[in-house]
């Protein structure tokens, strides 16, 4: 097996509930995320796939959630928080969508 990994950041704001009154309150973060990609095979070029390619498409992922309250964007919502943990569910959910080789799986999401 194969792995690529893409580490960036983001930084945005959020407001859990039920968490930890502190939580509760509004407040920012600058998240690090890193995400790894998985293939049992190496495509013509020697590569699992372009690493430009992916990291273009985890960057068009994280400016959605650059510099914005999560709580407002449509994915987010009372029974789905932006917590750390929807987050890189959003960003894998998000990022397996986009990739052409079915075969190329994401494999992990670390948001922190």
């Amino acid at each position: 097996m194969f792995e690529l990994k893409v580490v960036t950041h983001f930084a945005a704001a959020h407001q859990l509930k039920m968490v930890a009154k502190k939580c509760e309150n509004l407040h920012g973060h600058n998240w690090k995320v890193e995400v790894c990609v998985a293939g049992e095979k190496l495509n013509e070029a020697g590569v699992l796939v372009d690493f430009g390619e992916l990291k273009q498409k985890v960057s068009e992922i994280v400016t959605r959630l650059d510099h914005n309250f999560l709580n407002e964007l449509e994915y987010f919502n009372d029974s789905n928080p932006p917590s750390s943990e929807n987050i890189a569910q959003y960003i894998a959910t998000s990022l397996q969508t986009m990739l052409k080789d079915p075969e190329i799986r994401v494999t992990s999401v670390t948001a922190w």
